[in-house]
C-alpha cells in the first residue's frame, strides 16, 4: 500500500465496488488511478455480506449484469493469480405456495431469452440435488446451474491484484474530509493526510456514500439497512458444494459453509441508520436475536433434522438501498468528474464486476440508454424528505422476496 497521491482518478471506497471499480478502468486502458479507503480493505460491509450470486432476475437487464460477474468470477483466478474462491454450485429458488409459481415461470422466461441456463425440477430431481430439503412443501423448484457463491474478502483481494498489476495505487487509513470544486468541476480531495489534486472523483463508498457526495453539493438519496445472517454449528451432511438456496415465502436465502448451514433473510420491519449522520453510528449494528430466531424456526419448516442445531457465529452490517430499488451509476451532472457507483441494494459483492462494467460504460462516449437510466440525475427533480427516503428504501428491502406479479396487498 502506498501513501495518497496527486491522480487523475481517484476512487473513494475500498470495498468490492471500489476495487472492481479500479481492476475495470485499469482493463479499459485507464491510467493514473488511485484507491482511498478510511479503513482497511474489504473491511466494512463487503466484510459483512454473505457472498451469494444469483442470477436470475426480473428484468433482462439485472440478469445480463449478474452473468457478467459471474463469468468475471469464474476467471478471476487466471486474470489475476488471485482466487476469489468462487464455488459453482448452482442455486435453487423453492416456492411454497402455488400463487408463487407463476413468477418463477416469469423469471424462467427472463432467463431463457438472455441465454441463461435454468429450468425446473422434479421432486425426485430436487431431492437428488438437495436432499436435506423437506420437498413435500415445495410447489415449484427453478435450477440454475452456473450460480455459486463466494468469500467476499477474497474476490476484493483478486480485483485488487489484478489493479495493482495495471498501475493502481492504493491508501489506505486514508478518509476523506472534503472535496475541492474549481470553476464547477472536481479539483482536488482533502484527506486527513492532505489535499490531492484529481479530476474525477468516483464515490464507491458504500453506506458513506451520501456522505460523500454531500461534499459536492448532491444529495445521493441513500438509506444504509440493517441486514443480519448467523452461521450454525457442524451439520451432519453438509457440505460447500450443496446449492444455495432462496427461499422467498419465508424470505430466506441458504448455502453451506463448509460443514455449516448459513442462513439470512430479509426482516419485515426494517432497521435503518440515522440519516442526519451516519457517521456518528456505528456500522455494526445491534443483533436482533428475536428476528434471527423467527429465521431460524422458518428455515427448519423447510429443512430437515435442524431444530436443534445451535448458532457459531453472527454477522450483521448496513447495505444501501435506494428508493426506487435500483443502482445508482454515473456521472453526476453538476459538478463535472463526479462519479457515483452506489446504492447496490444488497447487490454490491455479487454484482461487483456488472456493476463496474456499467461505471466504465457510463463515462465513455456512447453509453446504453439502461445504464443513462441508472445515472443520479434521475433523481434531481424529486424532493425526498429523509422520513420519505427511509420509508421507500425499507419497502424495497422488506418486499425484496414479494411476488412482484402479485398485487400490493
Amino acid at each position: 500500500m502506498s501513501s495518497p497521491r496527486d491522480a487523475e482518478i481517484s476512487i473513494v471506497g475500498g470495498g468490492a465496488i471500489g476495487c472492481a471499480v479500479a481492476y475495470y478502468l485499469a482493463k479499459e486502458g485507464y491510467r493514473d488511478i488511485q484507491l482511498l479507503e478510511r479503513s482497511d480493505i474489504a473491511s466494512q460491509t463487503t466484510a459483512q455480506a454473505a457472498g451469494l450470486v444469483g442470477q436470475v432476475r426480473s428484468t433482462k437487464e439485472r440478469t445480463l449484469l449478474a452473468m457478467e460477474s459471474v463469468q468475471t468470477f469464474s476467471g478471476l483466478l487466471q486474470a489475476t493469480g488471485v482466487n476469489p474462491d468462487w464455488t459453482q454450485t448452482g442455486s435453487l429458488r423453492l416456492s411454497l405456495n402455488s400463487s408463487r409459481d407463476e413468477e418463477f415461470i416469469a423469471l424462467e422466461k427472463v432467463a431463457s431469452s438472455v441465454g441463461l441456463e435454468v429450468q425446473f425440477l422434479s421432486k425426485n430431481q430436487l431431492e437428488n440435488l438437495f436432499p436435506y430439503v423437506k420437498s413435500q412443501r415445495v410447489t415449484s423448484a427453478l435450477w440454475c446451474p452456473s450460480d455459486g457463491y463466494l468469500q467476499p474478502n477474497s474476490l476484493t483481494n483478486a480485483y485488487l491484484s489484478g489493479a495493482r498489476t495495471l498501475g493502481v495505487t492504493v491508501a489506505t487509513h486514508c478518509a476523506v474530509q472534503g472535496i475541492e470544486l474549481k470553476n464547477g468541476a472536481v479539483n482536488a480531495i482533502k484527506t486527513d493526510q492532505g489535499r490531492i489534486s484529481t479530476s474525477m472523483v468516483i464515490n464507491c463508498a458504500g453506506p458513506w456514500a451520501r456522505e460523500i457526495a454531500m461534499m459536492v453539493g448532491l444529495d445521493l438519496p441513500i438509506v444504509p439497512l440493517r441486514h443480519e445472517y448467523f452461521i450454525t454449528e457442524d451439520v451432519k451432511g453438509w457440505n460447500p458444494l450443496l446449492p444455495v438456496l432462496r427461499i422467498p415465502d419465508i424470505r430466506l436465502y441458504v448455502r453451506a459453509e463448509l460443514s455449516s448451514i448459513l442462513c439470512g433473510g430479509w426482516e419485515a420491519e426494517a432497521s435503518s441508520l440515522p440519516l442526519s449522520n451516519p457517521s456518528s453510528t456505528s456500522m455494526t449494528p445491534e443483533t436482533d436475536y428475536g428476528v434471527l430466531s423467527q429465521f431460524h424456526t422458518d428455515l427448519s419448516s423447510v429443512i430437515s433434522d435442524i431444530d436443534d442445531i445451535g448458532i457459531r457465529s453472527i454477522m450483521k452490517g448496513y447495505p444501501t438501498f435506494t428508493p426506487d430499488g435500483r443502482f445508482i451509476i454515473g456521472p453526476a451532472r453538476s459538478p463535472k468528474g463526479f462519479i457515483v457507483a452506489a446504492g447496490c441494494n444488497a447487490h454490491g459483492v455479487s454484482g461487483s464486476a456488472g456493476i463496474a462494467k456499467h461505471v466504465v460504460e457510463s463515462i465513455s462516449d456512447s453509453p446504453s440508454s439502461y445504464v443513462l437510466s441508472l445515472s443520479p440525475t434521475r433523481f434531481e427533480n424529486q424532493v425526498i424528505n429523509n422520513q420519505e427516503l427511509e420509508r421507500r428504501a425499507r419497502s424495497h428491502y422488506e418486499n425484496y422476496y414479494s411476488n412482484s406479479l402479485l398485487p400490493p396487498s
